[in-house]
């Protein structure tokens, strides 16, 4: 099977989970209040229980991915979260459904999500090599953008449809087409059974990153931008709302700019890598972040006036390409970083420790945005915002990892 094919064949599979989770994310909620007449406190619970997975079974999903080979555990998951998206809608169909069964499917399928996402880095690193990391993982990421950007809305409308019915099907088949697509891609060598200890080999992951330069000051920036991003979000719809005069189909539209921008900077990143030195691609990610950030900082000075301005929404909506834009030439570029400097024994325990940084940073960054907001007022939270987006610039403009000229040279460091 050539390259090209197992490129094609990880995108095609890799848009088709993503798709399913991303409609899946969008359904629930939305299902629990139309369906089952659920609460703002219920709803609040079932988002609980779709991202508990991330906060509790990165680490132990990365030690699995090490220690089997990945493509039958990532067809595994998916057929998991076939297996749940049909009992959900038998549920339905049943008018059996209830919030419990609702969260617990959530739940399953998030553990689901949690192993293919540990899986999947070190999966690629095997199949394709290092000379053709970047090409792949920047058809990876331009399939999770459309996948961020679309799933969502498709899901909301699906939800209306057959009260929830449709959508949880459409789910259905999405998962079983990633499965299938993963079941043409080569198969692995045997991987050798592991006597050592599971927190023995957690630990070599984690040692691992903390004595990496890169890798250090990567996973550290991530955790502050993430901070700082969730602290945005969680302020965000009220203080459009409620400072800026925005509509709440204009705070939708923020988001999907956000989305747009992240297509953009996936399927734009082949023409960014060849006019930025690899360093100068791990910068801009951070750069665009901080941009942003004093953008969004700069509208507090506009007062509610009855209805927002065309500069406003401008400047809004700037802001928000410019978040979905940086970050995913981040993605794409220290992704392949860390695919290419971690032994491959130790990529998914890797992968699994970033990605506990990156999604435990996201109620962190909830709470400080609460905290911040009951304390000071919503204007704050931008402030704090802002100064969290200049500290994950400065961390990563500091570290040698923005001196490579290219994506081999991090061999030799």
């Amino acid at each position: 099977m050539s390259i090209t094919s197992v490129i094609t064949s990880l995108s095609r599979a890799n848009l088709a989970a993503q798709f399913s989770e991303q409609m899946t994310l969008a359904v629930i909620p939305i299902i629990a209040v139309i369906a089952l007449n659920a609460s703002a406190e219920q709803t609040a619970s079932l988002q609980a229980a779709t991202t508990l997975p991330f906060l509790l079974l990165s680490l132990p999903a990365g030690v699995l991915a090490d220690r089997y080979r990945r493509k039958p555990l990532m067809i595994a998951t998916e057929l998991l979260r076939a297996m749940a998206l049909l009992m959900l809608f038998a549920l339905l169909q049943a008018h059996w459904l209830t919030l419990t069964a609702l969260g617990a499917m959530g739940f399953a399928m998030a553990t689901g999500t949690v192993v293919f996402g540990a899986a999947a880095p070190s999966l690629v690193a095997t199949l394709v090599g290092p000379s053709h990391l970047l090409a792949a993982n920047r058809r990876l990421e331009t399939a999770r953008s459309i996948a961020f950007t679309a799933g969502p809305a498709i899901g909301g409308v699906l939800a209306g449809v057959a009260s929830g019915k449709v959508a949880f099907a459409t789910a259905f088949a999405l998962s079983l087409g990633s499965a299938f697509w993963l079941s043409r891609l080569p198969k692995e060598a045997p991987r050798a059974a592991s006597r050592r200890h599971f927190i023995h080999e957690l630990g070599e992951g984690i040692r691992f990153i903390v004595s990496h330069t890169h890798l250090r000051s990567i996973v550290t920036t991530a955790f502050v931008f993430n901070t700082s991003w969730y602290l945005l979000l969680s302020v965000f719809a009220f203080y459009a709302i409620d400072t800026l005069a925005f509509s709440a189909r204009g705070v939708g539209a923020a988001l999907g700019v956000y989305g747009f921008g992240m297509v953009c900077g996936a399927v734009g990143y082949a023409r960014i890598a060849q006019r930025l030195r690899f360093g100068r691609q791990i910068l801009l990610g951070p750069a665009c972040a901080a941009l942003a950030a004093v953008l969004m900082a700069s509208t507090t000075a506009f007062a509610r006036t009855g209805t927002a301005s065309f500069a406003l929404y401008a400047v809004v909506f700037a802001a928000f390409f410019l978040f979905g834009f940086g970050p995913i030439v981040w993605t794409i570029s220290t992704t392949s970083l860390r695919q290419i400097v971690t032994p491959g024994e130790l990529i998914a325990r890797v992968s699994a420790v970033t990605m506990t940084a990156t999604f435990g940073a996201r109620p962190l960054g909830a709470f400080v945005g609460a905290w911040i907001a009951a304390a000071f007022g919503v204007k704050a939270c931008l402030f704090a915002m802002t100064a969290g987006f200049a500290l994950q610039l400065a961390i990563i403009a500091r570290s040698r990892s923005t001196t490579l000229t290219s994506l081999d040279m991090a061999h030799g460091h």
